[in-house]
């Protein structure tokens, strides 16, 4: 046995100091796109979308920071996130809307953005949670107040604008993200106000292929219907997994998404924390799915670029925020574990 040892030892001790594991492809590609976002950050803090800055553009940005482990005051990128934290904190107005001046698409911009301050709240130090706190409430009643709760088909959901009389499931979307993560820090969100959105999220629904539309009536999208999967899964254990839901799921694996699909980036992002949620063979069916997506569709640079006319910090920043739903850092990202949720795909 000593020779053996002393080979052994002969061995380690000529192995390089220096010699680190490699990183899985994974991790080298949110590595690069968070390199790559981090250069298209504006000065003051922004990022651009079509030559604009863009609140909702700045709030995902800071999010793919946030989910790979990066927070204000930590890492290499915490001057990124701070700038861009505070950025967004500076363009909400007096009646609490956070969005580009005159965008149409207000209430996309202020879903999204009040949805970032949550996650940020949530991660973040106390001193910074208590800055954020009060901009957060004003943002919560705007979107409570902008909530159809006129009698009808659109009844519980959003539009584009505050004041509006129809409702769409994107952007319906983005309001129960936001809510959910405003519940969790406290802020005053009825119960009620809840379950009038998921009735339009229902409203949305096709029973013949269990898959969901953008308007009641409509047809069917992956984007659409990984949105309110991920609605449905989000506000309550009581509706966790629920048949609705696994159908959905279901739907998506039998439709997978295509690189020339529209609104790629937005149905990926959607996708992957629609079927994480759903977890199990959801998961492991749909995850190499994701993967095979984005890891090939990544540019030399680090960024995406896919059919996106929002342009590259958008793609980049919703593509680094679908690869790593796994890493489960966003709040938004944890998942129920309950022994009873191990269903199959059907």
């Amino acid at each position: 046995m000593r020779p053996f040892l002393a080979a052994l030892l002969m061995l380690i001790s000529a192995m390089p100091a220096f010699a680190q594991p490699k990183k899985d492809r994974l991790s080298e590609s949110v590595d690069r796109g968070l390199k790559f976002l981090a250069l298209l950050q504006e000065k003051d803090g922004a990022w651009l979308s079509s030559g604009n800055k863009h609140p909702a553009v700045t709030s995902l940005a800071v999010m793919a920071f946030l989910s790979a482990g990066h927070v204000p005051g930590e890492g290499p990128y915490q001057a990124n996130v701070d700038k861009g934290i505070r950025w967004v904190l500076q363009q909400q107005r007096p009646d609490g809307l956070i969005a580009a001046a005159g965008d149409y698409g207000e209430m996309y911009h202020h879903g999204i953005c009040t949805m970032m301050l949550c996650e940020v709240a949530a991660m973040t130090d106390a001193k910074l949670s208590a800055e954020i706190k009060p901009k957060l409430e004003k943002a919560v009643k705007l979107i409570l107040k902008a909530q159809r709760t006129e009698p009808g088909i659109y009844r519980g959901g959003w539009r584009y604008r505050i004041e509006s009389n129809d409702a769409d499931i994107s952007v319906t979307g983005w309001q129960i993200l936001a809510l959910r993560g405003a519940r969790n820090l406290g802020c005053d969100v009825p119960a009620e106000r809840i379950d009038l959105a998921l009735k339009f999220v229902q409203q949305c629904r096709d029973p013949r292929t269990n898959g969901f539309t953008y308007l009641p009536s409509g047809g069917v999208t992956n984007a659409c219907t990984a949105t309110s999967i991920l609605a449905l899964e989000l506000v309550g254990k009581e509706r966790h997994h629920s048949r609705e839901a696994l159908l959905a799921g279901s739907y998506l694996l039998k439709n997978p998404q295509q690189p020339n699909d529209p609104h790629f980036h937005y149905t990926v992002y959607y996708s992957s924390q629609a079927m994480f949620q759903l977890g199990n063979n959801y998961w492991n069916v749909y995850r190499p799915q994701l993967h095979k997506l984005l890891l090939d569709s990544q540019q030399r640079n680090g960024s995406w670029l896919i059919n996106e006319p929002l342009g590259p910090s958008y793609a980049t920043a919703m593509s680094l925020l679908a690869l790593t739903v796994e890493y489960r850092l966003l709040p938004i990202y944890q998942r129920n574990e309950e022994p009873d949720a191990k269903k199959d795909v059907r």
